[in-house]
This record gives C-alpha cells, sequence and structure tokens, in this order.
C-alpha cells in the first residue's frame, strides 16, 4: 500500500471522498522510477488544477537530482504559497529545504540521509528515530511506511481523528500513531 492510496481511499462515514489525487510532473513526459516503474502524469506544472496537499516525493531522484532542478525547486516554493499542506516523504525534504521552505524549522528525511541533510542545510533541525515532523503547513516524513503514517496524520487533521482509522482500517494498516 503506498501513500498515495492513503489518500486516494479516504472516505467519511457517507462515504464522500476526501482527496482527488493526481500525478504532478515537470513536463508531462512519463516518469520512470529508479526501479524501473513508469508513471504517467495527470499534468505538468503549467496546466495542474489547484492543489490543497502537496506530496513531494523522495528517493535517489530526489536527493541528487531534483534538489538542483531550479524549475522543480521553484514550482515547490511557489506552490507552498497557495497549499494548504505541503509535505515531503522520504528525501523530498531536500527539495524543501533547497526551496528554503525548512529553514529555522524541525524536519525528517529517510535514516540513511539524515547526516547527509544536516550538513547540507545547518538551518534545519533535523529530527532523528521519528516517522514524521509536523510543522503546521509543513509536514516532512521518513521513509515508505512512514509516509502512510504521514498520510494518515494528514487524513486526520483534515477530516477527523474517526476518519483517519476508517481510512487505515480500510487499508487493513496497523496505525500506530493514531490518536
Amino acid at each position: 500500500m503506498k501513500l498515495d492510496e492513503v489518500f486516494s481511499v479516504t472516505e467519511d462515514e457517507q462515504a464522500v471522498k476526501g482527496f482527488k489525487v493526481v500525478t504532478i510532473s515537470e513536463t508531462g513526459d512519463m516518469i520512470r522510477a529508479r526501479n524501473g516503474l513508469k508513471v504517467e502524469p495527470d499534468y505538468h506544472f503549467n496546466n495542474h488544477p489547484e492543489l490543497d496537499v502537496l506530496v513531494v516525493p523522495g528517493g535517489y531522484g530526489a536527493r541528487e537530482v531534483e534538489r538542483k532542478n531550479e524549475v522543480v525547486v521553484d514550482w515547490v516554493r511557489n506552490q507552498d504559497e497557495v497549499v494548504e499542506k505541503m509535505t515531503s516523504v522520504c528525501t523530498g525534504s531536500f527539495i524543501l529545504a533547497e526551496a528554503g521552505l525548512l529553514e529555522g524549522k524541525r524536519a525528517t528525511t529517510h535514516w540513511t540521509a539524515l547526516d547527509r541533510m544536516e550538513k547540507a542545510y545547518p538551518s534545519v533541525d533535523v529530527k532523528r528515530e521519528v516517522k514524521f515532523v509536523d510543522e503546521g503547513h509543513l509536514i516532512t516524513s521518513a521513509g515508505i511506511s512512514a509516509g502512510i503514517e504521514m498520510a494518515l496524520h494528514v487524513v486526520a487533521v483534515l477530516y477527523g481523528k474517526e476518519t483517519a482509522a476508517h481510512t487505515a482500517k480500510h487499508m487493513e494498516y496497523d496505525w500506530q500513531t493514531g490518536y
């Protein structure tokens, strides 16, 4: 079960969907993940609908390539001004840090990248041994399963803990950080 599935299956007691999940890439071209998985984006940076929650994914590409891509970093910085929640999973936090969004804030990332993040972004208060860090508007999470925890937390913040618990149960996910 991936992070986007948390948002995809979220619905309240009246079966009203909480989120419309879309995938966005810089150009709209196919995205190839490190493991060869191909993802066809729904939109690109210039034609996507208004967003309420943005999830910046991590992985090698985020940490080593996209954080150096000024177009991506600028787009994330601009989205930060309009989204209700700006979030990252794993090393997606490097893109948030590069955009200056984590300056003076607490944040986390994948455990293998914590030292690297501290060194690259000394103004970020890097937290260890946590699943996610909630700074209000900005929420960062550690690795993959931590992203699921963060997504359930976002559901709880936006729609209530009952809806989040219902979502976790629907997924057959043992929600350890539930309220």
